[in-house]
């Protein structure tokens, strides 16, 4: 949607707002949005304080520090603090947060999910902050813009342990295409139905494009396999154990026997073994956009939202069009799929809770955390619209702003629909709602199988859902994964969410 956003998994569209969110984040763009809420006023007598956050890099960041120093200055005066950011490469973030928050580094805010992390694991390790009593201190502006009912919606054993970003809310799923190629071979997208009506346009541009990789992945770890039942299932996720009838049920079952992800890894496969997918898909680092951007790539597999096309473009440097195959739907890892935590490593949890909630209430900081500076990063066209400065052809601060705060208080880059909140809301409004909205597995109880069971998935679901794998290995997958715990796993999956049902009314 954003010049500098891109998804990962699932994502990334990967998240996203309920119809009680949707009017905060109305009310919240009526607001001027330039002055943070009371209770983010420095408290009295506090010593100054440098308030560490890490967040997920997918793309060029080099002016990091310049952004951060202006976020500083606002943040200096109102709440006696400065502001270090700290970005970190999607592909080293789970193992350099999981050493952080094993050691004793000093990180104040950190994005949280229950896609790309650990959330429900670390919460069960004691290593973030439960943050009831920190909202009701210093977060009121932030709970009258984002709602408990989706604050709610991170809560373990009843406390809360992160706050959601406010943004698109569930996601369709499709595949996204250069539209030169697109064009220059004639290619009818409106005959593309199902996954299956893809074989003709990959074999076009196999013939026709050599040295170009018809479909690759969109991140390392959401091949063209993982996007055909993302909008399906709700994959609870962890995939270990899901809703294969979301929308209807809260019935937990396991995925990789579901008729879903073996029709989409057979699918996978017949594309790799006719050289439409990257060959070596399942070993690259890269991410679909940057294999587009290099001219390595025609498509990629991706969770989507309005304006994506626009989003992609900004990101690739190339026109591009979607087809969308799924109906939007809202899952359980909408609320939890990108959240920002304040860590047990922070030396001041309510500095950092004062920050957060000036990202969901001021405008000024909501801009610069996500678009960077002004003038630098990027200039206004007219009120509500911006574009690169003249002579900037990539802007040197590329942050992925569905990550965090509330992405209703930023500015339009020009291309996107100026109304591309107000349509935001829609999809939002329409999306099919996951029977499990607002349920976060407490893992603590299956732990160690969990560990065994992530350690099977390692081996298997990439190379199933990348084609590089022989379908037939599902069978040994699935028998690895029982002996992993699974079992275990999905009963107390099924016994927390029975129990969370009753509860909230499902």
């Amino acid at each position: 949607m954003e010049k500098k956003w891109k998804k990962a998994s699932g994502l990334l569209s990967v998240v996203l707002a309920t119809s009680t969110l949707l009017s905060a984040c109305g009310s919240s763009t009526s607001d001027d949005g330039n002055k943070a809420a009371t209770d983010s006023a420095k408290p009295a007598n506090s010593k100054p304080y440098e308030i560490t956050m890490a967040y997920i890099q997918l793309n060029d960041m080099p002016d990091t520090n310049l952004v951060a120093e202006a976020i500083s200055k606002i943040t200096k005066e109102k709440i006696n603090a400065t502001v270090k950011l700290v970005p970190i490469s999607i592909s080293a973030w789970t193992q350099q947060m999981n050493l952080m928050l094993a050691g004793s580094e000093k990180l104040d805010l950190m994005v949280s999910s229950s896609i790309i992390g650990n959330f429900g694991s670390q919460v069960a390790k004691g290593q973030l902050e439960p943050l009831d009593d920190l909202l009701k201190k210093h977060g009121k502006g932030l709970v009258d813009t984002v709602g408990m009912d989706l604050i709610n919606g991170s809560k373990i054993d009843g406390k809360v342990y992160g706050v959601p970003s406010l943004r698109d809310i569930g996601s369709d799923n499709g595949i996204i295409m250069r539209k030169d190629l697109v064009d220059k071979y004639k290619i009818d997208l409106s005959k593309i139905k199902t996954w299956a009506d893809l074989d003709p346009v990959f074999q076009t541009i196999k013939d026709n494009e050599p040295g170009l990789a018809p479909l690759v992945q969109q991140t390392n770890n959401n091949m063209p396999g993982t996007n055909m039942y993302n909008s399906i299932v709700d994959t609870l996720g962890d995939n270990l154990g899901v809703l294969a009838d979301p929308g209807n049920s809260t019935k937990i079952v396991n995925l990789f026997e579901t008729k879903e992800f073996t029709d989409a890894v057979a699918l996978a496969r017949k594309w790799y073994q006719a050289g439409y997918i990257l060959k070596d898909i399942a070993t690259s680092q890269e991410t679909g956009v940057n294999l587009v951007k290099a001219g390595k790539a025609f498509s990629y597999t991706s969770n989507m939202k309005p304006g994506f096309e626009q989003q992609e473009k900004n990101l690739s440097g190339k026109d591009m069009v979607a087809v969308r195959l799924t109906k939007p739907l809202q899952t359980s890892v909408s609320i939890t799929g990108f959240m920002m935590s304040i860590t047990k490593n922070s030396q001041d949890p309510e500095r950092a809770m004062q920050f957060l909630n000036m990202m969901y209430t001021d405008k000024d900081i909501a801009n610069l955390v996500s678009l960077g500076i002004e003038g630098k990063h990027y200039v206004k066209k007219a009120d509500n619209i911006i574009t690169l400065p003249d002579g900037v052809k990539q802007s040197g601060y590329q942050f992925n702003q569905w990550e965090v705060g509330n992405n209703f208080l930023t500015y339009v880059w020009e291309g996107t629909d100026p109304k591309i909140w107000d349509l935001t809301k829609a999809h939002n409004d329409k999306a099919i709602k996951s029977k499990a909205v607002g349920f976060t597995f407490n893992v603590d109880p299956v732990k160690t199988e969990l560990a065994a069971a992530t350690n099977v998935i390692n081996q298997y679901k990439v190379g199933l859902e990348s084609g590089t794998l022989d379908p037939a290995l599902t069978a040994e997958f699935n028998a690895k994964l029982k002996t992993a715990g699974l079992d275990k796993i999905i009963a107390e999956k099924q016994k927390q969410i029975d129990a969370w049902a009753k509860t909230a009314g499902k």
